[in-house]
């Protein structure tokens, strides 16, 4: 056995002593009694699909630690080269769950994402920790938060070419958004093209863009790499939003409850592990770096993921509003109104020409009951409402009440 072989076999026997627990079903999942009858698992080695991001941690983390043993199933942690593969995989069958951006799903599920097929949310993943990143060129000229951007392409026009991961993904939105924010049309004003975030650092590198929305660490590898600034985080734009979801096919879900309350409790223990304290971050930064994972040096992420920014321009800072996996549980709730928010968001750049029943989608898509008894077994607290409230950038506040109202309210739309 190499020296190589050994410190990765040491590595991992550390990092699953710190998991909480022994291996062996959960007494709390064992206990609680369903529908169904036996509460084993219908599949007992699942298959999740991540990209290549920060906020894959917590479903990688689950297997790493062994978390996954301890409710009956086996995760394997698949990586992704784009969302695009993730949608296809997962309609498809070859992927039984996927860490994926929220705004894909409920787009396949509308059929405005590709392929339409029926969707499941069963918990967010993780909160904040995006960003949004404008070239050294732009920033040369002036261009460093969204006002100056505007009024850059106010005074110097041409085509301004800016990229996201996924047309109906939680990135577009974000950017779309925080350009709105300021008066630019992302749809009229500028050229948006769509890019895996793995790739978004080489594509600016050679000048295919201005700017990109992305999650991390593919903004602070730009920084460190010199080639751009970051202009705003997406908790500038909506402290405390949504952002990646665990993810699988509405079929699936229903064929397979049990299996999906293992990996939920499963991934809910190690969100809660990762949120713990600074060793457990740091443990986790130095796994998901591997080139198994994310692939790329420690260093690039466990800055931001202390909240620890820099934006390329000397200016450093501490934002309270990082990456949070759990946060006292308030994470992984599926709420109802962060899934009709993008449905809203969807409506108002014209990927859909009239309003859904968006409550209606969003109690189909959000498996709120699956979520309770999979906490329930995790030992996370659950929140009594099934929407929040929440103040974005531009002051418009959000609570879910007049969906078609809100997504109609905005001067700049589709």
């Amino acid at each position: 056995m190499n020296d190589l072989l050994k410190a990765k076999l040491s590595r991992r026997v550390v990092l699953q002593s710190a998991a909480v627990g022994a291996v062996g079903l959960s007494p709390a999942l064992r206990s609680t009694v369903y529908a169904q009858g036996s509460d084993a698992p219908e599949k007992k080695e699942v298959r999740i699909g991540f990209i290549p991001l920060t906020d894959c941690a917590s479903v990688v983390m689950a297997s790493v630690l062994g978390i996954d043993q301890k409710y009956g199933v086996k995760i394997v942690p698949t990586k992704e080269a784009s969302w695009a593969g993730v949608r296809d995989k997962m309609v498809n069958g070859e992927l039984d769950f996927a860490h994926v951006l929220y705004g894909l799903v409920y787009g396949v599920h509308m059929g405005v994402g590709g392929p339409k097929k029926d969707m499941a949310v069963l918990m967010t993943l993780n909160r904040n920790g995006q960003g949004i990143t404008l070239s050294k060129k732009l920033a040369d000229a002036g261009a460093t938060d969204v006002t100056s951007l505007a009024k850059l392409m106010q005074t110097q026009r041409r085509e301004y070419t800016f990229a996201q991961t996924f047309p109906t993904g939680t990135h577009a939105m974000w950017l779309y958004y925080w350009m709105a924010s300021a008066g630019i049309d992302p749809i009229k004003g500028a050229k948006v093209i769509t890019v895996p975030p793995p790739q978004m650092v080489a594509n600016m590198r050679v000048g295919n863009m201005d700017g990109y929305c992305v999650g991390e660490p593919w903004n602070h590898r730009a920084i460190a790499d010199g080639i751009g600034i970051s202009a705003a985080t997406s908790q500038d734009v909506w402290k405390d939003h949504p952002e990646k979801v665990l993810g699988t096919t509405n079929d699936f879900a229903t064929k397979n409850p049990n299996t999906c309350r293992a990996v939920t409790a499963a991934i809910i223990e190690a969100s809660k592990w990762i949120d713990a304290g600074l060793q457990n971050k740091m443990k986790m930064a130095e796994t998901i770096a591997d080139k198994a994972y994310v692939n790329t040096s420690v260093d690039v992420i466990n800055q931001r993921i202390l909240g620890r920014y820099q934006n390329g321009l000397g200016r450093t800072w501490d934002d309270p509003n990082f990456m949070k996996f759990y946060d006292e549980g308030q994470v992984n709730f599926p709420w109802l109104s962060d899934g009709m928010w993008f449905l809203t968001q969807h409506k108002r750049w014209g990927l859909m020409k009239e309003h859904p029943d968006y409550m209606a989608i969003a109690r189909s898509i959000n498996k709120v009951d699956l979520y309770r008894q999979a906490a329930t077994a995790a030992k996370a607290p659950i929140p009594k409402e099934l929407v929040r409230t929440s103040k974005l950038m531009d002051g418009v506040v959000w609570d879910g009440k007049d969906p078609a109202k809100y997504a109609d309210s905005f001067k700049i739309r589709a």
